[in-house]
């Protein structure tokens, strides 16, 4: 049997091309090796305050981008996690068997309440949450980032947990998927290469999105910091900024990074951003051109109807399991 792989993505509007090769990218391969389900969270992104409207719209614009960078929905079963009430079901019922030290423990946790004035309840409890969201698809593999690493493991330590509890598995305990950092596991600022690129930076040159025109995604590259030595070589101690463009330029050309180095050897960092940035507005042409098509009136919605309906039947057998398995009385 395929191995069942489950990944979700908040909904942030656009995503960025760390988000893509690191991620995003991986989920159109893995659908054809794996059973997969993809999640737009919008659950989680519920622990700041949102707009209403420009939340909705970004729902959407994320599960267009989804499919855009080619998950297939008919391979894939593709929803939105609020659109599946056995997210937040589950959720409750595994906070009962977290240890609230577990909890503030979280590194992620700790970073983002010591930068906000009010830290809600759902801030804490979000790795709850996120283990809902796993647990309920008997998932074998789970692809997440570095940051997330301590989450899972909250994730399998409950799953554990509770199978011990009962003496049998009610849930399968997940194994993480991290893809290396040459394959794009890790995509860093263009502004500040020891920081990951994220939309969130306050430097809006730092990150490329996937919808940038393509005149502003040359002027990020062009503007890229790179360093004094004028060589293009790749070593992430020496030459982090130069790197992390080389990085980019492989994923997008399919070139191995001795291979770049040759092709540039002699040549200046302006000539090798210039090719860069043609490269990358041709690597996105085809995404934002599908995007645009996923944008007329309904495609989305009846795309998200079906996965929903598929996430549910995949979904609710296993919290019917545990809350009969916890007494609580059978569904009606």
């Amino acid at each position: 049997m395929k191995k069942r792989v489950f990944s979700g993505v908040q909904p942030s509007g656009s995503l960025t091309i760390g988000n893509y090769f690191g991620a995003i990218r991986n989920f159109a391969k893995l659908q054809h090796e794996a059973d997969c389900f993809f999640c737009v969270v919008d659950l989680h992104a519920l622990t700041v305050p949102q707009d209403p409207a420009t939340l909705r719209e970004n729902i959407k614009n994320t599960a267009r981008l989804f499919i855009a960078a080619g998950i297939d929905p008919r391979v894939s079963t593709v929803f939105v996690q609020s659109q599946v009430s056995a997210h937040s079901e589950l959720s409750w019922l595994l906070e009962c068997q977290t240890y609230i030290g577990e909890l503030r423990r979280m590194t992620q946790f700790k970073a983002k309440a010591g930068k906000q004035d009010v830290v809600t309840t759902g801030l804490l409890t979000y790795p709850v949450l996120m283990a809902a969201d796993i647990l309920l698809y008997n998932t074998d593999l789970v692809p997440v980032g570095e940051d997330q690493k301590q989450h899972l493991e909250i994730t399998r330590d409950l799953a554990i947990r509770i199978n011990n509890r009962f003496q049998e598995e009610i849930f399968k305990v997940p194994e993480p998927y991290i893809p290396p950092r040459q394959s794009g596991g890790r995509i860093m600022s263009l502004t500040d290469p020891g920081e990951k690129m994220s939309k969130s930076a306050e430097n809006p040159k730092s990150y490329i999105t996937l919808l940038d025109p393509p005149d502003l995604i040359k002027k990020k590259i062009m503007s890229a910091v790179t360093d004094s030595e004028a060589t293009i070589r790749y070593d992430e101690g020496q030459k982090p900024a130069v790197s992390n463009l080389m990085v980019i330029y492989s994923l997008c050309s399919g070139e191995s990074l001795e291979a770049i180095t040759q092709k540039y050897e002699g040549c200046g960092y302006g000539q090798f951003k210039k090719e860069l940035a043609e490269l990358l507005v041709e690597t996105l042409r085809p995404l934002q051109e599908k995007f645009h098509e996923l944008s007329a009136p309904g495609v989305i919605e009846e795309i998200l109807a079906d996965g929903a309906n598929r996430a549910r039947a995949a979904a609710e057998p296993k919290l019917r399991l545990f809350q009969e398995k916890l007494g609580l009385l059978p569904f009606a």
